[in-house]
């Protein structure tokens, strides 16, 4: 690598390890290159995440996304060059052959980020994370197990599906300080959870409720994705460590007077050793 190179590889690897860290911890035990172009799909999808929180409007955030768009399409009229992520991006891109539509989807479903309209369903929540959770996953098995190692749908949905939910549930002080609302509406209308409490940030008996069923809900898929990855190559486990760290969260928020608007995040060690266990038995992802 020379000295422009050495340095967007350095970016990404400290953008994912500051704010994606069991995504990060996955990656140390990926091959050499493989982990390089891991780091910068997790950066990448770290960029995108993180547009609400620098924006204060929608628009701004929706040219924010553009840009991404444009430039994974070579669409852009200039801006783009010295942008470590994107620059990484691309060198993942060309090298293991990454499918440019695929990378704009996740673009494009983090457009509903912007905006406070609420997910109606549980089924446009699966869609919701199947753009934005599903589709890295997809990414990152073809990265370590290249084309010729296939990968169900079922089983990226799955992972999607346990990542996507821990995350909200992860992010429901936030969410819900800015009226921001990923939980469902038909769950807190069959269990009678006013968004007002939601948004008051009251863990009252019904939220845990909701809570407890969306828990046990990501404990399924994350068990079905340990299920599958046990009777896949090895090769493609790094792609799915991410998921290492999901059985310690879903297991506090499963304690009895847990709350969840003051759940503590996991320690970095706590991540490691998860995703150690798991990399020497992919049986314990789900652990």
């Amino acid at each position: 690598m020379n000295g422009a190179d050495e340095e967007a590889a350095a970016f990404c690897a400290a953008a994912v390890r500051e704010h994606e860290f069991p995504r990060y911890a996955a990656t140390l035990f990926a091959a050499p290159e493989q982990r390089r172009a891991l780091l910068a799909l997790y950066a990448f999808a770290g960029e995108l995440a993180r547009v609400r929180d620098h924006v204060t409007q929608p628009l701004p955030g929706e040219i924010r996304l553009q840009w991404w768009i444009d430039a994974l399409t070579g669409e852009g009229h200039g801006g783009t060059e010295g942008h470590p992520v994107l620059a990484e991006l691309k060198r993942a891109t060309a090298r293991f052959d990454l499918p440019v539509d695929d990378l704009t989807r996740i673009v494009d479903a983090w457009l509903f980020d912007l905006y406070d309209d609420p997910i109606p369903t549980e089924a446009a929540l699966d869609a919701q994370f199947a753009g934005t959770r599903s589709q890295l996953f997809r990414l990152g098995a073809q990265v370590c197990g290249g084309k010729s190692l296939a990968v169900s749908a079922e089983l990226i949905r799955h992972a999607g599906l346990a990542e996507g939910l821990a995350w909200m549930i992860a992010m429901l002080p936030r969410h819900a300080s800015r009226r921001q609302l990923y939980l469902p509406g038909e769950l807190l209308e069959l269990n009678g959870v006013p968004t007002a409490d939601l948004f008051a940030g009251k863990a009252t008996p019904a939220l845990r409720r909701v809570i407890a069923y969306l828990v046990h809900e990501a404990r399924n898929h994350l068990a079905a994705v340990a299920d599958g990855l046990d009777a896949a190559p090895g090769e493609l486990h790094p792609a799915f460590l991410p998921l290492a760290g999901v059985g310690r969260q879903l297991a506090r928020l499963e304690r009895v007077e847990f709350d969840p608007f003051r759940a503590a995040p996991s320690s970095r060690l706590a991540i490691l050793w998860a995703a150690w266990r798991a990399a020497r038995d992919i049986r314990r992802l789900a652990a």
